[in-house]
């Protein structure tokens, strides 16, 4: 049963699209079977991961609408993982969902039969608390933040972890944070050391040891439609994002892990019980 993880942060260029696509890269390179879902109407997940946003059959706004199937509309991309593509039509798409009732489930509904066909799914969230980011939210297990180590996206953080707490009162009691990820640090920096050292402190373990450099690299890998790990698997940003896929998969395991001994725990109580009977 797949893994369903948004990548969200309300605030602007922290490297999101950027970790949506390269995660999905690496954790299809170890190999897992991956879902990457574009639900940005940039389409840059789209395009970052090789497929044209201009010429899609069918894209993420046609699931929305519930005008195709998700399994119809997905595609295979160059780097072994599949993809469910995005493109200006979600703006549109947004528009019409907004009277439509039940309209933050829509995406869930949409995933929910694939979801015995991956180990994860991945999903590239617009930068703001959108109708579409809402969607993302409801359908996920666990939130991936991605921040740059700045003030500004401290208060960022902060406003996402208030919308997580309410989602998981309204909409989606199973949402959890997956990890945040320091993106584009500078270790010469001293208010990102600052803010990066007050993040460990605040979050603790939900901190991913991952911290991906400012990397030339990785800012070219998407003018040529592939991920880092596709395009120079031997940089900083590849060896960033593969350790990332890494503490990702050893989180998983500990997840499955923790569910199979309360399981077992549960089967010995039941036991126990039968028996005093």
């Amino acid at each position: 049963m797949a893994r369903i993880i948004a990548v969200a942060n309300q605030k602007g260029g922290v490297g999101k699209t950027t970790t949506a696509v390269n995660l999905a890269a690496a954790l299809a390179a170890t190999p897992k079977r991956v879902l990457l879902v574009d639900l940005d109407a940039q389409g840059n997940a789209t395009m970052g991961s090789g497929v044209d946003k201009h010429e899609l059959a069918a894209s993420s706004c046609d699931v929305l609408l519930e005008e195709q199937h998700a399994d119809t509309a997905i595609v295979k991309t160059p780097e072994g993982f599949d993809l469910l593509p995005g493109n200006t039509d979600l703006t549109a798409a947004e528009i019409e969902l907004m009277d439509e009732e039940g309209r933050e489930q829509r995406l869930k509904r949409a995933l929910e039969p694939l979801r015995g066909r991956y180990d994860f799914i991945i999903i590239d969230c617009p930068p703001a608390l959108s109708l579409l980011t809402l969607n993302a939210l409801t359908a996920a297990d666990g939130v991936l933040v991605p921040m740059q180590c700045e003030y500004y996206a401290l208060e960022g953080l902060s406003a996402l972890v208030r919308t997580i707490d309410a989602l998981k009162g309204r909409l989606n009691p199973r949402l959890e944070i997956e990890g945040v990820l320091r993106t584009m640090f500078d270790v010469r920096n001293n208010l990102a050391n600052a803010v990066s050292a007050e993040l460990v402190e605040h979050f603790g373990d939900k901190v991913f040891r991952t911290i991906v450099p400012r990397n030339v690299r990785l800012a070219e890998a998407p003018s040529h439609g592939q991920s880092i790990v596709g395009y120079d698997r031997a940089s900083r940003g590849a060896v960033a994002y593969l350790g990332l896929a890494g503490e990702v998969l050893r989180r998983q395991r500990e997840r499955e892990q923790a569910e199979k001994e309360k399981q077992g725990e549960g089967r010995t109580m039941k036991d126990t019980a039968g028996s005093a009977a």
